[in-house]
């Protein structure tokens, strides 16, 4: 069975910087080994990093939340803690994205890369309401015959109520929740 673990978002600015919160921090090790699990089992990763720039606060998104966060080539923008040591590992692939959800060119050149034919996508990240319900949408225009499964135990958002709110959306989507 061919698995893809999808990481969303798990940088510096989401777990202890700019926009970090308390429940980001604790998912550190249960992200950590489940990416190992995957690699270690011969499965592919994929990692989103949320991306802006300097024009970051004149966009909707910087208008609608101008804090300042996840600026390319900045330390917010990295992958937290241990994460990092995956950065240049052997099936992991990295994409920026400057929107919610992972661009559609990325997701032909993803599907390039690792092709069509998975049985199960996985999700771990944040945040659950606003990145990772996107790209659970935007993987499963993709991926339309894939098994989807969201861990919600290794998600989290600033809010725990939309938090769960989100993991009720998602189910309703046909997608397997772990809470």
């Amino acid at each position: 069975m061919k698995k893809l673990l999808v990481v969303i978002d798990y940088q510096n600015d989401f777990v202890n910087g700019t926009l970090g919160f308390k429940k980001a921090e604790i998912l550190e090790a249960g992200i950590y080994n489940k990416v190992k699990n995957y690699l270690d089992n011969g499965n592919k990763v994929v990692f989103t990093y949320d991306t802006h720039y300097e024009n970051y606060l004149n966009t909707r998104e910087g208008k609608n939340l101008p804090v300042p966060h996840c600026y390319i080539g900045t330390k917010g923008h990295e992958l937290y803690g241990r994460l990092k040591e995956f950065k240049d590992t052997k099936n992991t692939f990295h994409y920026n994205k400057e929107a919610f959800g992972i661009a559609p060119k990325d997701m032909i050149r993803l599907s390039e890369e690792i092709g069509l034919d998975i049985d199960e996508i996985e999700f771990v990240g944040v945040v659950s309401n606003i990145c990772v319900i996107s790209n659970v949408v935007t993987f499963q225009a993709q991926y339309v015959n894939s098994q989807f499964i969201v861990d919600g135990s290794l998600c989290a958002s600033f809010d725990e109520k939309l938090h769960e709110e989100a993991l009720d959306v998602i189910e309703s989507l046909q997608v397997k929740v772990i809470r």
